[in-house]
């Protein structure tokens, strides 16, 4: 991989970060992943652009951007490129994760400062359009401001808001759009890894009978996790009560962490 030579000064605007990462093309990598990423017609990608660089090359920019103003971020999420618009993702993670440090968890200045990286977030979150923008952001930034003290949802004190957090979910959960509802799923993976299984119980169950791919995956990804994490009895009563409403997929995904004895019984049972 081609290293960039540049300071961490250097990178302050988005038409830079455009510029670097344009010239950085790569057009045996591109046509990979466009056809990784499903891009053709009638596909879950389709129209999708690609410059062909890989993720890693990706960070070693967010790397170097770390002072670009927060405002020049919602042109790089506006981009047809999917690499640039990963980019301004993963530099809207890195921002808010400073912010989240257990040591600012009721920090005044820190909260304002985590908001208003939500509310860009949910603003442009129809840039993140496909599944790996909506994996690799949306844990980190909505799934971890499910844990936090927010203004957000009104008020002049930061309070957890737990309502108002649900509504946000249960908004992206209800959209139409594929990727909006992975993201009330996929965000439910950092509030497991907290302990608090409750919202990966309450999205897996609306999304149960989804009808896409992607979302049986996601689904019982996060069941898999919340088991591993947090109680695989816990996962059981979950498979027991809503087994024969799920896909074989969800289930298959659910179940990896068990005994391969275990995992023959539940498949056997769905089949039944």
């Amino acid at each position: 991989m081609k290293k960039l030579r540049l300071s961490n000064d250097n990178i302050t605007t988005a038409a830079e970060v455009v510029d670097i990462m344009t010239s950085m093309q790569n057009e045996e990598q591109r046509a990979i992943l466009m056809r990784f990423f499903k891009t053709g017609e009638g596909e879950y990608g389709e129209g999708d652009e690609f410059l062909g660089i890989k993720v890693p090359q990706t960070r070693e920019v967010v790397s170097y951007a770390k002072q670009l103003p927060l405002t020049e971020i919602p042109t790089l999420l506006a981009s047809k490129w999917h690499e640039v618009r990963l980019c301004g993702l993963l530099l809207l993670v890195d921002r808010f994760e400073a912010m989240a440090k257990p040591k600012l968890y009721n920090d005044i200045t820190a909260i304002r400062k985590r908001d208003e990286i939500v509310e860009l977030y949910l603003e442009h979150k129809e840039c993140a359009n496909n599944w790996d923008l909506v994996d690799l952001s949306v844990h980190k930034i909505i799934g971890h401001w499910l844990l936090l003290p927010t203004f957000l949802g009104g008020g002049e004190k930061p309070m957890m808001h737990q309502e108002y957090k649900l509504h946000v979910l249960d908004s992206l959960a209800s959209s139409d759009n594929l990727w909006l509802q992975r993201m009330s799923m996929v965000c439910t993976w950092k509030t497991t890894q907290q302990g608090d299984p409750s919202y990966c119980l309450r999205y897996a169950e609306i999304h149960l009978r989804h009808p896409h791919d992607l979302m049986h995956k996601a689904v019982g990804w996060m069941l898999r996790e919340m088991g591993k994490r947090i109680s695989m009895d816990l996962l059981r009563s979950f498979l027991d009560l809503h087994l024969h409403e799920m896909h074989n997929t969800t289930l298959r995904y659910a179940i990896e962490k068990m005994q391969e004895e275990e995992r023959k019984q539940w498949l056997l049972k769905i089949r039944s």
